[in-house]
């Protein structure tokens, strides 16, 4: 993400969608009433001939929808504005399918989270994205880290059995697909697994493509299936690599929260009254909130603008994630203090 211009008096910001992931954040910044414009196509009638004219159009969105699969944001409004007039017919629905590579512009009353989110996007845009491989003798299975959480991909096996006599050569197979998954992106990858297959990879690849050992880094996890990926974010892994990671944050954020509530020492609170009680004192030092949550409900994201107001950190979980699905168990939000209150 690219923010080109941001003029906070007049609501105004203007930015680049330049990945996937941006196209998360704005998804859940983005509100009803919102104004959302850019350029697009709109059909417009000839006589009896329909033909599509590029206009540049703002709406008023009435709904916002993401898709991973066909990697496009939607917003579905009315018309307010356009140009050229000719094309335009005001009052109108009208879809802006937003994908990367384009521009948009966004009016609305910013909140101070969401400006953070946006700024912290564009930071985490320029970063090296991670790719993971969690491998056994049977299988590997692959992953990519996004904003809005760990994304699987395909899986490859190894279709020979040890008792065969053409075993090595099946597995000569196996690393040779690995090692084309590997070829075919740019990113860093960690390949983890259990055992000695890793380290027989490793092998394999110092025989055949020395080059690529450069882009991987080899760690043991106890599963070569979705755990094996958890277990890194757990051990610190991904942290290590890519510096301060969103999800480890998460995750560590959320291990806290549940320790000092088993300890009952006071020094957390969860769901919306108790957090407010604990905003009205101005005792938060980190609020945790889901991002579903604070999207849809307005009580949510009163109690967010006042521990922001009161220079709280606020930590937006993602719900796709393991660490936000624990947050979502203890009312979706909850509060790491600076002191007890009564």
């Amino acid at each position: 993400m690219r923010i080109i211009h941001f003029d906070r008096k007049l609501g105004e910001m203007k930015l680049q969608i330049d990945t996937l992931d941006d196209m998360w954040h704005l998804e859940k910044i983005l509100s009803q009433e919102d104004l959302v414009e850019s350029k697009t196509m709109r059909t417009y009638k000839v006589g009896t001939k329909e033909e599509k004219k590029p206009v540049t159009l703002r709406i008023k969105a009435e709904r916002i929808e993401f898709s991973k699969t066909s990697n496009r944001l939607r917003i579905l409004g009315i018309i307010v504005w356009g140009t050229p007039e000719e094309y335009v017919q005001l009052g109108r629905h009208h879809t802006i399918e937003a994908a990367e590579g384009d521009r948009l512009k966004i009016y609305k009353n910013w909140k101070g989270h969401q400006i953070k989110r946006l700024q912290q996007a564009e930071k985490e845009s320029k970063k090296p994205k991670i790719r993971i491989i969690v491998m056994d003798e049977e299988k590997a299975l692959t992953a990519m880290l996004r904003s809005f959480g760990v994304e699987y991909g395909a899986e490859f096996r190894n279709s020979g059995s040890k008792r065969d006599d053409k075993y090595e050569q099946s597995e000569q197979s196996y690393f040779g697909q690995v090692v084309a998954e590997i070829e075919r992106h740019p990113e860093k990858f960690i390949v983890a697994g259990p055992g000695f297959t890793k380290d027989n990879l490793k092998n394999f690849i110092k025989q055949r493509k020395p080059e690529l050992l450069d882009k991987i880094i080899f760690e043991s996890v106890s599963y070569a299936e979705r755990n094996g990926v958890n277990e890194l974010f757990k051990r610190g892994v991904i942290e290590k690599i890519m510096g301060e990671e969103r999800f480890e944050t998460e995750m560590k954020l959320v291990e806290e929260l549940l320790t000092e509530i088993y300890k009952e020492s006071g020094n957390a609170v969860y769901g919306l009254a108790e957090v407010k009680r604990a905003g009205e004192a101005k005792a938060i030092g980190k609020l945790l909130v889901l991002d579903e949550y604070l999207r849809t409900d307005k009580k949510a994201e009163e109690v967010v603008d006042q521990a922001d107001k009161a220079k709280a950190e606020i930590v937006i979980f993602s719900s796709e994630g393991d660490a936000g699905a624990k947050l979502k168990g203890f009312g979706k939000i909850a509060a790491l203090l600076r002191f007890k209150i009564d």
